[in-house]
């Protein structure tokens, strides 16, 4: 019996045939999958003789760093920059650093970071959307550590999930500027790269139009950053090919601002002639001669919550698998 190697979690997960983050899961006290599987699991450690290694976390193992990897898409967007400052305030309160990166909206960058981040040992990840390569997704069940997926929900997360639901917000601006008595609709968008949540928003925008008997007339999707520049341009572009435009939706709020100051150059009138409306509630809408009619999300309280459930999971605390986030649309003076 001296000499008999001890058994570990990918000891335990290859008896059982489920994945090692899973079997971490059950061993913390997590949730997320059927008592079949964890009796199953406990069943194995306890015939295994499991034992975890103190000395191990001590020296910096997944379940002893105080190190948490942070992934966004973009470090220049003020929104993430909200979610960061809520994801740092609530870890260093709770004893933990951040370690911060960004894909800059492809995943296969994502993957690549984390390999990087990995090699560290944190304790858990932060990790913005719901869309994942295979090799990240592989990566961070092997890994065995905690995962909270942020910013756009999903119900089926890899470990934790705390977000809302883009399309949701698309659907209640559509269903909004109906109420309004706007019938001609377009779009103005920027995507470089591939952003799945703006993409989102603008299908379920078309989807509450479409019910309500009413597409969408146009749009001008930019292949550049989503930012005042693009919602100028954007916005002069698609008035000059669809000039009976009513209201117009753009990606996000810079963008909207960006159009409004189109709209004032060229004498258009808000909203009389046109409507404006934009996403995000950054802090410069609220404070134009109108106010931006927007949808805000707080971004604060997601990075809050995702790093307090990452810490609780490390922790063995019951904490909730998904945790929606409510977001509110403002009505304001431009839609």
């Amino acid at each position: 019996m001296a000499g008999k190697t001890k058994a570990n979690l990918e000891d335990i997960a290859r008896a059982t045939g489920v994945s090692k983050m899973t079997v971490s899961r059950v061993l913390r006290g997590g949730q997320g999958f059927s008592d079949e599987t964890r009796e199953k699991v406990l069943k194995a450690a306890e015939a295994m003789a499991y034992v975890p290694n103190r000395l191990a976390q001590a020296f910096g193992s997944v379940t002893g760093s105080t190190l948490v990897g942070v992934c966004v898409p973009r470090l220049t967007s003020g929104l993430f920059g909200h979610v960061l400052e809520g994801v740092d305030t609530a870890l260093s309160r709770l004893g933990y650093q951040t370690m911060i990166g960004s894909h800059n909206h492809v995943i296969a960058e994502e993957e690549a970071w984390l390999r990087q981040v990995v090699a560290w040992r944190p304790a858990g990840v932060i990790l913005s959307g719901r869309v994942h390569t295979a090799g990240t997704v592989e990566l961070l069940r092997d890994a065995g550590m905690p995962v909270v997926e942020i910013w756009d929900l999903t119900t089926s997360p890899i470990d934790m999930a705390v977000g809302f639901s883009h399309f949701d917000c698309g659907v209640e601006m559509g269903q909004f500027l109906i109420r309004k008595g706007r019938r001609r609709a377009g779009f103005v968008g920027a995507q470089a790269r591939s952003d799945v949540m703006g993409a989102a928003r603008l299908e379920g925008f078309e989807s509450a139009l479409g019910r309500a008997g009413f597409g969408l007339v146009d749009r001008e999707v930019l292949l550049d950053s989503p930012g005042f520049y693009a919602g100028y341009y954007g916005l002069e572009t698609l008035l000059a090919r669809s000039p009976g435009l009513d209201v117009v939706y753009f990606h996000n709020d810079e963008m909207a601002i960006g159009g409004l100051a189109y709209a004032t150059a060229r004498g258009i009138s808000v909203p009389g002639s046109l409507g404006i409306v934009g996403f995000g509630g950054m802090e410069a809408a609220s404070v134009l001669p109108k106010r931006l009619t927007t949808t805000v999300v707080p971004t604060t309280a997601i990075g809050k919550a995702a790093a307090e459930g990452l810490v609780a999971r490390l922790k063995g605390e019951a904490w909730q698998d998904v945790v929606v986030v409510p977001t509110r649309l403002v009505p304001g003076e431009t839609g």
